[in-house]
């Protein structure tokens, strides 16, 4: 038996389902790894940012350990607003 090797752009679409479930893990990445940039750069304790972002210090936790399925995108585009980045969307055709 020969194993035929599949390539994958992103791990996401190698573990999801469907190329939406992979888009959207792609997107809550994106947004952790920059609000987890963002608070380290700024030099935050994971209480100060807490209080920035207005949620727990254990929420923080979960965020700096990148806990991505306790995050939906709506939770990590206010988190991002309110850590003062700038959220953008683009859109493309797939290919």
């Amino acid at each position: 038996m020969s194993k035929q090797k599949q390539r994958f752009s992103s791990v996401w679409d190698a573990i999801e389902d469907t190329p939406a479930e992979a888009q959207n893990m792609k997107l809550r990445s994106a947004l952790m790894m920059e609000i987890k940039a963002h608070i380290e750069e700024a030099g935050l304790t994971q209480t100060e940012a807490a209080k920035l972002l207005g949620i727990t210090q254990p929420r923080m936790s979960d965020l700096m350990r990148g806990k991505i399925d306790l995050f939906g995108i709506d939770m990590l585009v206010n988190l991002a607003t309110a850590a003062g980045l700038r959220v953008e969307m683009h859109l493309g055709k797939a290919a």
